[in-house]
């Protein structure tokens, strides 16, 4: 059985997540560059994700969609990387909250900004919407990156790669507001010799593929 690693993605996608990931890593990929709403849709790649979307990878006949899910397999796929805590920490507690609080709240919130839905000033509404408001959602994220330099405290992990990519992205963008404690988390976390060759990757393609 093959155990090849093939990553599916466009350059300015949340595939641009993935990479950073792989880049961390340090196994070998293979990278299947994808045309929205063309080679995304082609039969071939709906096996890989009926949805659709990407990123996607494929581990030998393991296939995992979802960002945050690929971040997480990742980091236990490749334990010699360091990205996760061990199984049986107390550490995988703040590593898998603060991940899936990217992937549900901080998404949700973003994605209802950017697309203008206010939630009703009413508790009984608020409710009903798992992230309660986009404040309450900041000022969480707030609290998880202040006065530590990693978000499950002095060691990175596959979960900064994830948070620390959505506080980038929302600040880029205006989706989330520039706070110092987000610059500086982010700042950090750029600096990585792995984000940095991520970036440079994607960046490239994104050039060709605008040139083209």
């Amino acid at each position: 059985m093959s155990d090849e690693l093939v990553f599916y993605t466009t350059p300015m996608s949340r595939g641009r997540i993935v990479r950073w990931m792989l880049e961390e890593v340090g196994a070998p990929y293979r990278a299947e560059i994808l045309e929205f709403g063309r080679s995304t849709r082609s039969a071939e790649y709906l096996a890989v994700n009926p949805m659709g979307k990407v990123p996607a990878i494929r581990h030998g006949d393991t296939v995992v969609t979802e960002t945050a899910a690929i971040c997480a397999y990742l980091a236990d796929a490749f334990p010699e990387a360091g990205l996760a805590p061990p199984h049986g920490s107390r550490a995988r507690g703040p590593y898998y909250r603060w991940m899936f609080f990217a992937a549900g709240p901080v998404e949700a919130a973003t994605t209802n900004k950017t697309l203008g839905v206010v939630v009703p000033d009413d508790p009984r509404m608020r409710g009903m919407v798992g992230y309660g408001s986009l404040a309450t959602v900041v000022d969480a994220l707030e609290g998880a990156v202040s006065g530590r330099d990693y978000i499950c405290g002095d060691r990175f992990t596959a979960a900064d790669v994830y948070v620390g990519a959505h506080l980038g992205w929302g600040m880029a963008f205006g989706t989330l507001e520039k706070r110092p404690a987000f610059e500086a988390y982010v700042a950090r976390l750029n600096a990585r010799p792995a984000a940095i060759r991520a970036r440079e990757i994607d960046d490239r393609l994104l050039a060709e593929r605008q040139a083209g």
